[in-house]
């Protein structure tokens, strides 16, 4: 078993790991534990009722957060001509072709999302080993393989995020800061939720809304009553 320090175990005082909250009293509880000197990230684990084993069954989409994610995206954009004035007009950081492909091939990373043009997949497929393996390959499903770049990056930008199920059945994703108000937190959850809810497999039988829990990057998770948004 994990040893946690006397920090965690004061912070886990104010939860009941037994117990299952109402959303808003869930934030709070979450906001309250969350103890650590650095503005810690507010995650959801939601646990779906679907077979991630099979492929109509996969759940995986994007959702822009009411109130963002608390994290500044730095956002690399592959496009050409037009596009790529488009893109840098609408607030990319780095935008180019030829030319960030080959930083990319040489080990640079300084960016956390990729949006390219359908036009030039071609090229940045190459890349598929490099930025597959940090999750940050251009996709159609998530809204980054696109001709209409200035949108994407102002999505980006305003707190879009990808959420994909996981092997063990569960999707993790940010839902804001500790800072944040827990209204804020409240709403984003809510967005989250109704995103994943929008998704629902046709194939999916039974309960779809298993579990939801939330916590805080160094504090113990509090358990949220699914059926509020069932």
């Amino acid at each position: 078993m994990a040893k946690h320090g006397k920090k965690y175990l004061e912070a886990a005082k104010l939860i009941d790991s037994e117990a299952t909250y109402e959303p808003l009293e869930a934030v709070e509880l979450v906001k309250k534990a969350a103890t650590a000197k650095f503005d810690e990230t507010v995650e959801a684990a939601v646990r779906l009722g679907v077979d991630s084993r099979k492929q109509d069954q996969a759940v995986r989409g994007v959702v822009v957060l009411p109130h963002g994610t608390g994290k500044t995206q730095r956002v690399l954009v592959f496009a050409k001509g037009d596009k790529a004035k488009e893109a840098e007009a609408a607030g990319a950081d780095f935008v180019g072709d030829q030319d960030m492909i080959n930083k990319i091939q040489q080990g640079w990373f300084e960016f956390d999302v990729c949006v390219a043009t359908p036009d030039m997949m071609s090229e940045v497929g190459k890349l598929g080993r490099l930025l597959g393996g940090k999750g940050l390959m251009p996709n159609p499903k998530a809204g980054t393989v696109t001709f209409d770049v200035a949108k994407a990056v102002q999505e980006i930008k305003a707190g879009k995020i990808e959420y994909r199920l996981d092997k063990a059945g569960q999707i993790h994703a940010p839902i804001g800061k500790a800072s944040f108000s827990a209204e804020q937190l409240n709403e984003n959850l809510k967005a989250l939720v109704e995103a994943l809810n929008r998704a629902k497999p046709a194939a999916a039988k039974g309960v779809y809304l298993k579990n939801i829990a939330i916590s805080s990057t160094m504090g113990p998770s509090a358990r949220v009553n699914a059926s509020v948004y069932r």
